[in-house]
C-alpha cells in the first residue's frame, strides 16, 4: 500500500502490515531530500487535485443528488469523458 508522509506513524504501518499489505509509506523529509538530489524533479500530485477541482465544478457530482450509486457513477464517467474530449483538442 503506497501512502504519503501524512501516514508516517508506527501505528499506521502496523495496521497496514496486520491487514496483509506491504507498507510503502514515505517518511517525513524524504521528498525534500529527493527534490534536492534530483534537479528538475517535480511532484505530480497536482494532477489529482486539479482533476478533483474540475469534477467539483459539476454540482450534480459535488452534491450527490442521485439515490442509486450506479447513476452517480454514470454521470462521473460522462464528466470524465468531457474532460478527455476537451484534452484531445476537439472542443474549445
Amino acid at each position: 500500500m503506497c501512502l504519503d508522509k501524512a501516514y508516517d506513524f508506527p501505528v499506521i504501518r502496523e495496521q497496514i502490515s496486520d491487514l496483509g499489505y506491504t507498507p510503502h509509506v514515505r517518511s517525513r523529509g524524504e521528498e525534500k531530500r529527493a527534490l534536492e538530489a534530483r534537479s528538475g524533479f517535480r511532484a505530480r500530485r497536482w494532477v489529482v487535485g486539479r482533476s478533483h477541482s474540475w469534477i467539483n465544478r459539476y454540482r450534480r457530482l459535488l452534491v450527490r443528488w442521485e439515490k442509486k450509486a450506479a447513476n452517480d457513477l454514470r454521470f462521473l464517467h460522462f464528466v470524465c469523458g468531457i474532460f478527455a474530449y476537451r484534452a484531445a483538442g476537439v472542443a474549445g
